[in-house]
């Protein structure tokens, strides 16, 4: 499922936002406040979907609401499809991501390692 991110959503739910980007992406914009750092595919375009799941086992599985952000939304299109085929019902794609927060004027907080 697609949801456009937006201030509303990202401080008045309890959705859980889990930043998919590489840590270079990370430093270059900032990650959205209070979200998850968690990469999928590295800067190689590699991934571990096993190591990804347990991450996600850890915030709550299955039953967690969670919303995957990127850059622009096609990698975590990607990322929510597999989650979906899988059981991970409550999954949501950020769709336009970061960029579309940026482009909106939302403050995103600096990436601290």
């Amino acid at each position: 499922m697609d949801i456009y991110p937006n201030k509303d959503i990202l401080e008045n739910s309890d959705m859980i936002v889990i930043d998919i980007r590489t840590r270079g992406e990370w430093q270059q914009t900032g990650i959205v406040p209070n979200s998850k750092t968690i990469t999928f595919f590295d800067e190689m375009g590699n991934y571990d979907a096993e190591s990804f799941i347990k991450e996600i086992e850890k915030l709550g599985g299955k039953d967690a609401d969670i919303g995957l952000i990127c850059r622009t939304g096609s990698r975590t299109s990607q990322i929510t499809g597999f989650l979906h085929q899988n059981g991970y019902t409550n999954i949501k794609n950020l769709a336009g991501g970061v960029m579309k927060l940026l482009s909106e004027g939302y403050k995103l907080n600096t990436f601290n390692d």
